[in-house]
């Protein structure tokens, strides 16, 4: 990345103005010297006049540590990302009075700003990419808030929120965040084409030869001017035909778990076979119903984009700059939703089988749901034609959904005469049925 030093003294003086810090500060430097929001920790308070002082790394990453060292090196001011102020958090730490925490480099949700408003004087949510020079925004978040939003520009920057076609879009319409001004980098070292895919024209600017960053991040205008941040733009993904935005997921699953941190991506282990996962840190290891949170999930967003599975880590693992590393994270192990009860005659062993055999699972037992295993609409499609092929039963996506373990569906099969089971078994069309995902049988 290739960063003018005017853009780094432009950014030294906007933080040194707000969020504000003075003379009399003294401030904790946690941050590894790779990550660039670690120019803020070392050069903005001695730009200021104030003090810094440098953890080492056993104390940065131990949180016992790092809370006898804000204690007693009476630190006034701190940054860091949400992974660490939840590591401290969890051990008991609550701050002081006289503490202005910053918190950056990922989104900050609203169970940890409530903890963190608790903990110091000030909250200040910190936004922006390394490409126009480490934060581009700032935002003092109140006790009180019910939406986290990442505030208005620093000095000299200017932020767009644009359509497909770079036309800036209304207040509370979601579009592309784009930052403009002095903090623009002058692109990527060496990469030409990333550059230019990147960096782009701002025809919005009075400045000539202006240029803006695509940040990849969706975003809106709020009513009061402050912009929310709503996910990634390449968080975005397509799953058997639906365009599914990640961090809509995540926002739900946080509220059905708001004591916890949660991360959802799109896996594919398995060639042509997608599902989404849900990941929990649940570092105090506390008991978690995953059924009932999947309840809580269905009743308020669709089937397809509810988990496949629920996961449950000790802790997330992180990159060298203390965010989620998404690429790291395990496979799931696929649960079963009861202990195992073998099949009790040749009607559920064959349903189990092929139940087995669709969700590339060892066994499944008569009383596992075909959904809480990993199913979903082509899977189900699959099993239906199996069960066709192999027991000469003709079935409906609907049946799937109503009896969705092999003990209902064989006590359904069980009470017709297998001569009329094509009749009987038949709500609708096989035709009908098959293209139809259960959310729109919903």
């Amino acid at each position: 990345m290739a960063i003018e030093h005017g853009a780094v003294v432009n950014f030294i003086a906007s933080m040194i103005h707000e969020p504000g810090i003075k003379s009399t500060d003294r401030l904790l430097a946690v941050t590894t010297l790779s990550f660039d929001i670690s120019i803020l920790e070392l050069f903005a308070p001695l730009a200021a006049g104030a003090s810094v002082v440098v953890a080492k790394r056993e104390e940065a990453t131990d949180g016992y540590a790092l809370g006898r060292l804000i204690k007693n090196e009476q630190i006034t001011v701190m940054q860091a990302t949400p992974a660490t102020w939840r590591m401290l958090l969890q051990t008991g730490w609550r701050g002081s009075d006289n503490l202005k925490i910053l918190c950056g480099g990922e989104a900050l949700d609203l169970q940890l700003a409530g903890k963190l408003g608790e903990c110091g004087y000030e909250l200040w949510n910190m936004y922006g990419p390394t490409e126009t020079t480490i934060w581009s925004t700032c935002s003092k978040i109140s006790a009180d808030a019910d939406v986290i939003n990442v505030g208005h520009p620093i000095d000299n920057t200017t932020c767009y929120i644009v359509d497909e076609n770079i036309n800036p879009v209304p207040v509370g319409v979601a579009g592309e965040l784009m930052i403009g001004g002095t903090g623009v980098a002058r692109g990527y070292l060496h990469k030409p084409e990333l550059t230019a895919e990147r960096f782009v024209d701002d025809p919005l600017s009075k400045t000539s030869n202006a240029r803006m960053y695509r940040t990849g991040d969706l975003a809106r205008y709020q009513n009061d001017g402050t912009i929310q941040v709503l996910g990634r733009t390449d968080f975005q993904v397509k799953l058997r035909g639906f365009r599914i935005e990640l961090g809509e997921i995540e926002t739900a699953l946080g509220r059905a778990l708001p004591e916890h941190q949660c991360v959802v991506v799109l896996r594919e282990d398995s060639p042509g076979d997608q599902r989404l996962v849900g990941y929990i840190a649940n570092k105090q290891q506390s008991e978690i119903d995953t059924d009932a949170v999947r309840v809580k999930l269905r009743a308020v967003l669709p089937d397809y984009m509810v988990p496949s599975a629920l996961v449950l880590l000790n802790e997330f693992p992180l990159t060298p700059n203390a965010k989620v590393d998404r690429n790291q994270l395990p496979k799931p192990e696929w649960d079963f939703s009861h202990a195992y009860a073998a099949p009790r005659n040749d009607l559920e062993q064959d349903l189990a089988t092929i139940w087995a055999e669709v969700l590339d699972l060892e066994q499944v037992g008569i009383h596992d749901d075909f959904f809480d295993l990993g199913g979903h609409s082509l899977l189900a499609t699959r099993l239906i034609s199996r069960i066709y092929d192999q027991l000469g039963i003709e079935l409906s996506l609907l049946n799937l959904f109503n009896q969705r373990n092999v003990a209902e569906l064989a006590a359904v099969i069980e009470q017709l005469d297998r001569s009329d089971t094509k009749n009987a078994l038949r709500p609708v069309s096989r035709a009908e049925a098959l293209p139809l995902s259960f959310a729109q049988q919903r």
